[in-house]
């Protein structure tokens, strides 16, 4: 089992993602971000599932070249609904 707050292994991004696959599915996700921001209670699930039930707090460390950190979890969240990369890690 993961530690809380730790990001999703490769395959369980890909269970978490398999049905935001169809390029829809993902901009309707993110548009529930984008229309409610992060403390919605569905965006709240989601991003609890994606982290093993814990929302990480502070700031975010990603494995992009030239963006080494996000101020929280809900910034960084935004940035891969902005640039569809919806398998970059933390």
């Amino acid at each position: 089992a993961q530690q809380p707050g730790t990001p999703l292994s490769k395959q369980e991004y890909y269970e978490f993602f398999r049905f935001l696959s169809v390029a829809h599915h993902a901009s309707t996700a993110c548009l529930l971000r984008a229309l409610y921001g992060c403390h919605h209670p569905l965006v709240q699930r989601l991003d609890k599932y994606e982290n093993h039930g814990v929302i990480p707090e502070g700031p975010i460390c990603s494995e992009l070249r030239g963006i080494p950190s996000f101020p929280d979890f809900c910034t960084f969240s935004f940035y891969r609904c902005i640039r569809k990369r919806y398998f970059i890690k933390v």
